[in-house]
């Protein structure tokens, strides 16, 4: 997508958040993760893959009762979005760890890291298209989608190489967990408490859910699955991240529409 289309999906992207009509909606409570700070997710039919911010492991849980199928000790580095697929668990990796001492492995910048979803062993490490963090990651159709922050915009990258093959805007920051529903991707923008599905095509707002910031969890990392938006509440205070203890830190959400 060359600049000028771009700027123009943008507008129109714009646009259409506007016309969007709110649709009441309930939270259901899941279960609690192991370590109770995830701060990403994906679901697979095996279970759902989470990571915990503070120890940078990987876990998957058991659908039923949120028990650990599986725990990875991975190279990640204050991880924020996870995806899994092609294969291999992808981490997205932030920079040196804010609640856990340095490891040699530790890096400053954004980059994802691809893990064997067996050992958590690394794989191969990419930088993030736009030089940026990376707080959303979601593999769907053999490619990666991630949260670009620079570029404002969700990027479509080929998982082997890592160049970008479409990008689409999107009109808030701190854009957060991805889910894709169809031909459009749900994004968490985790600040104004706001989760938007977007045209994978060119970033239109589709539908929209208005989380209440004085009584919902706080999105973090998320995914779509089985009809309906799932998240987690990190357990995290911004903008000056430390951990937190609240009633809904480390669970993981289901939204009910209707």
């Amino acid at each position: 997508m060359n600049r000028r289309h771009f700027m123009g999906a943008l507008a129109a992207a714009g646009t259409a958040s506007a016309a969007t009509t709110p649709k009441p909606y309930r939270i259901e409570k899941l279960f609690k993760t192991p370590e109770g700070h995830p701060n990403a997710m994906e679901a697979t039919p095996e279970g759902l893959w989470i990571a915990e911010q503070q120890s940078d492991n990987a876990y998957l849980l058991d659908w039923k009762t949120g028990k650990p199928k599986r725990k990875l000790e991975t190279e990640s580095h204050n991880t924020s979005g996870m995806a899994y697929g092609g294969g291999f668990l992808w981490m997205g990796a932030n920079g040196k760890s804010l609640f856990r001492p340095l490891k040699p492995t530790d890096k400053d910048g954004g980059e994802v890291i691809k893990c064997d979803p067996k050992t958590g062993k690394t794989v191969e490490r990419f930088p993030i298209p736009d030089g940026g963090g990376v707080h959303g990651l979601v593999y769907h159709k053999d490619t990666l989608w991630l949260t670009c922050f620079k570029w404002k915009a969700l990027a479509q990258v080929d998982p082997k190489t890592f160049k970008v093959l479409h990008q689409i805007p999107v009109n808030y920051g701190r854009a957060h967990g991805l889910g894709i529903d169809g031909d459009a991707i749900w994004c968490v923008f985790s600040t104004d408490y706001l989760i938007q599905k977007l045209s994978l095509k060119d970033g239109k707002v589709l539908d929209e859910i208005q989380l209440d910031k004085a009584k919902d969890p706080d999105p973090h990392g998320a995914d779509f699955h089985q009809g309906s938006v799932i998240y987690c509440d990190a357990g995290m205070q911004h903008p000056n991240p430390k951990l937190i203890e609240t009633p809904t830190s480390g669970g993981i959400f289901r939204i009910v529409r209707g």
